[in-house]
């Protein structure tokens, strides 16, 4: 009985070992894949923290055909680590400051690939500066409507203590809504708060939020000091 119960423990602990040995045999994904969400070829700057912009990866010709989810970051950029194959990359649903239209690009990987993703934003944000005097922060940018039929919510400006600055992570947010919002070229200003005097280094950024969007649309980061 011993020497029955001892050949079937050998047994499982070499199924183990060599269940363990395919496994770790699998190949990992070496081709990376990078690119922008962009309208006109122009990135859409987005938020970079908290619950962030994602999109959804496909590879055809695989049982479990499942979403891979991919984060934008804040500048509009995206990568991820894919096997060689086809692919189509869909916006998530209701995820984003653009037309929910499901927007969906088909493309190939085969090593190191390219490829942006294409949509419709509300609203886009041009020639943006945005500077400080004293203790009075001027952000002068054009709000251009792409889509008639969606009004703005609110426009946002915002400071942080690092390059990395949204309606997340900020440390002083000034909104501007009702009759104060404006389109076209717009110039809008705050004061400072004391936790935004006090720091050594303070970034500024510009959002537009469309009503009924769950993200708004982002200016680039500016240094203020």
């Amino acid at each position: 009985m011993k020497i029955i119960f001892s050949t079937v423990l050998q047994t499982l602990l070499l199924l183990v070992l060599f269940t363990g040995c395919g496994l770790d045999n699998y190949d990992e994904p070496k081709s990376k894949l990078t690119g922008k969400v962009v309208y006109n070829g122009e990135a859409i700057q987005v938020r970079g923290t908290g619950e962030r912009v994602r999109l959804q990866l496909y590879q055809d010709g695989f049982q479990k055909y499942e979403a891979i989810e991919v984060f934008v970051g804040q500048d509009g950029s995206f990568s991820a680590m894919l096997f060689n194959g086809d692919y189509k990359m869909v916006t998530r649903n209701n995820n984003g400051p653009w037309v929910n239209s499901r927007d969906t690009t088909y493309f190939t990987v085969k090593g190191n690939t390219v490829q942006d993703m294409e949509v419709t934003p509300y609203y886009t944000i041009t020639n943006a500066d945005m500077k400080v005097a004293g203790d009075k922060v001027t952000a002068t940018f054009n709000i251009n409507q792409i889509v008639q039929d969606r009004e703005i919510d609110r426009i946002i400006l915002l400071t942080n203590k690092t390059q990395f600055v949204d309606d997340e992570r900020k440390v002083q947010r000034v909104d501007f809504t009702g009759d104060d919002i404006q389109k076209g070229a717009v110039t809008y200003s705050f004061d400072l708060d004391d936790e935004s005097k006090k720091q050594k280094f303070l970034y500024g950024r510009i959002c537009v939020w469309t009503s009924g969007a769950d993200q708004g649309v982002y200016s680039p980061v500016f240094s203020l000091k």
